[in-house]
């Protein structure tokens, strides 16, 4: 087994093998990312890899599997790349069990998403040794959190999507290319041609071509290489008109990102990890930002919310359940040695530098140092965190490396919150989705009101506008929200017209990406754009035809609601 490192700086374990694929055609000579009017060719004097298909997707996180199953369902032969080991994105590779709407388990996502949820716990139920009374609850929590209603390994959600891909994977409609990346495009006009990806192995470079192309990596990869035109960060008042956005644009205001990992409590036993390089650093470290009503500590409880919610692994309280992925309880005694929970905190968020449209060294030195963010967090919990016994430190916590699928037990990836953004045909706005913009926008009292309803809705989703902490300091919620719909031309560039996005860089802003890039809504989004290729495909139109003619809009909105996708919410929900 080769367990080369991937861009993230560790080996990788459960390697899950690629396709060995066939030498097609190809040209030597280089290609610029971006370039127009020619073809991918790869580095050097080898001859390159070609592969076709109806559908390329990049990324193989949540919305890219959407997209790929929602495709393939409709006909479509897909070819999905994923530059690390696993796909699942959020639920899988960077350790973030899911975030959802308290409808989520009857009419709050595609009934395809449901299935994923159903699916991880009946995975539970055939594999695991739950009690009898886990194993008869329908609702099924294997974490017992209450940051969801289904905290589970990120290996059971990753089995569990390659079982709802393994239908396509058995008769080749889709092909899967594992650890490979995205390096270059080729456009001609408002299309793009060609994607040329490089294995992260071999170094080999592979050009895929399709009459469709979907983008569904974490920051929105795919939009520089092909020249489609992108937002990046804070848009200014003037632009978007939103009651909280910014005086001026900041394009380097984003929220920050997260190395999570994951660890269990063996009380007696001491698991103390070496003291991480950086940690007299962080654990010094004073936070002070415009929304924090006074300075504290990085790496501690001080900060009200983390104060009242607190941090007990030998009582199994507060923070040790909020992210919990397996409750000892729920399964026979001794089958766990102790709970597990992911660590996915105020304390390691990390935003104190940008690693999207910057240089590969400076991307490098912020992933260094949100890594010994995380390591210094963990070690303090060890050594140095309060105890309400009045002693100091927990040497029986232990970081669980198996369980996400590395060496240094940090997640494979980092959970990205925010992304470039296509700029859409439609964007999505505050005074769109927000309970006190909504009203004001009505008239309507509160118990009435309703997010901005769309025609060309493909979807929907609900989720507060949050936002963590940001490159400039900025944090908030901004208010409540109202159950939102996702539309049609959020999802279709101004320009491109075979390039759809399917991740969290569709047609949103700084403030509405807080509500817009959850687990159900990035599935949602990617299942909506993989119903649209396929159905563009069949028609031959382009996306904006689509939205642009009442007969194919509304008979692409028709075999959404066929497959399963909710495009609007029951008339009785209210804000959260």
């Amino acid at each position: 087994m080769n367990d080369s490192k991937n861009r993230f700086g560790r080996r990788h374990f459960f390697k899950t093998a690629g396709l060995a694929l066939p030498l097609l055609a190809g040209a030597p000579g280089a290609l610029a990312a971006g370039a127009n009017d020619s073809a991918p060719k790869p580095a050097g004097n080898s001859r390159a890899r070609e592969l076709a298909a109806d559908l390329i997707i990049a990324g193989g996180g949540l919305g890219g599997c959407a997209a790929a199953l929602a495709a393939a369902r409709n006909g479509l032969s897909v070819i999905i790349t994923e530059e690390t080991d696993w796909i699942g994105g959020q639920i899988t590779q960077q350790a973030v069990p899911p975030d959802e709407n308290k409808w989520i388990e009857t009419f709050g996502g595609t009934q395809s998403y449901q299935r994923l949820r159903t699916g991880i716990r009946d995975y539970y139920r055939r594999n695991y040794p739950l009690t009898e009374k886990a194993r008869a609850d329908l609702l099924l929590n294997p974490g017992n959190s209450w940051v969801t209603r289904i905290g589970g390994e990120p290996r059971v959600a990753l089995a569990v999507l390659y079982e709802m891909l393994a239908p396509y994977l058995g008769n080749g409609r889709i092909t899967l290319l594992l650890q490979h990346k995205p390096v270059s495009a080729a456009t001609r006009g408002d299309r793009v041609e060609a994607l040329a990806v490089r294995d992260l192995e071999s170094g080999h470079e592979i050009v895929l071509r399709a009459p469709f192309f979907v983008d569904a990596t974490e920051q929105g990869d795919l939009l520089p290489l092909t020249q489609t035109e992108y937002v990046l960060g804070a848009e200014a008042k003037s632009d978007t008109h939103e009651p909280h956005a910014k005086d001026k644009a900041e394009p380097h205001n984003l929220q920050g990102f997260t190395f999570c990992y994951a660890m269990d409590y063996l009380a007696g036993e001491d698991h103390t990890i070496e003291k991480p390089s950086d940690y007299a650093f962080w654990r010094d470290f004073i936070m002070t930002t415009d929304s924090a009503k006074k300075p504290y500590r990085f790496l501690s409880f001080e900060e009200a919310d983390s104060k009242k919610i607190g941090f007990d692994p030998q009582a199994r309280k507060g923070f040790w359940t909020y992210r919990r992925i397996a409750d000892r309880d729920l399964f026979a005694p001794g089958f766990y040695g102790g709970d597990l929970t992911i660590v996915n905190w105020p304390q390691n968020d990390y935003s104190f530098g940008l690693i999207c449209d910057v240089s590969e060294a400076e991307a490098k030195k912020h992933l260094d140092r949100a890594k010994q963010l995380s390591l210094s967090l963990f070690y303090w919990l060890q050594t140095a965190a309060p105890r309400t016994d009045g002693g100091t430190g927990w040497k029986g916590l232990r970081l669980r490396p198996d369980v996400v699928g590395t060496e240094d037990g940090l997640a494979q990836y980092p959970y990205i919150r925010e992304a470039r953004r296509i700029k859409a045909e439609f964007t999505v706005l505050e005074q769109h989705v927000t309970t006190e913009a909504r009203m004001q926008e009505t008239g309507l009292p509160k118990n009435e009101v309703r997010a901005a309803p769309f025609a060309d809705t493909v979807g929907i989703g609900c989720y507060r506008m949050d936002l963590h902490i940001t490159t400039t300091g900025d944090h908030g919620a901004y208010g409540s929200t109202l159950p939102f719909q996702i539309p049609l031309g959020a999802l279709i560039p101004q320009r491109v017209e075979n390039l759809l996005p399917a991740c969290k860089n569709l047609g949103v802003t700084h403030l509405t990406n807080g509500c817009y890039r959850l687990h159900p809504v990035e599935w949602n989004v990617g299942e909506s754009a993989g119903t649209l290729a396929a159905f563009c495909h069949a028609q031959k139109k382009t996306p904006r035809e689509v939205r642009a003619k009442p007969e194919l809009l509304a008979a692409l909105q028709k075999l959404l609601r066929n497959d399963g996708v909710r495009l609007e919410w029951p008339k009785e929900v209210g804000p959260v």
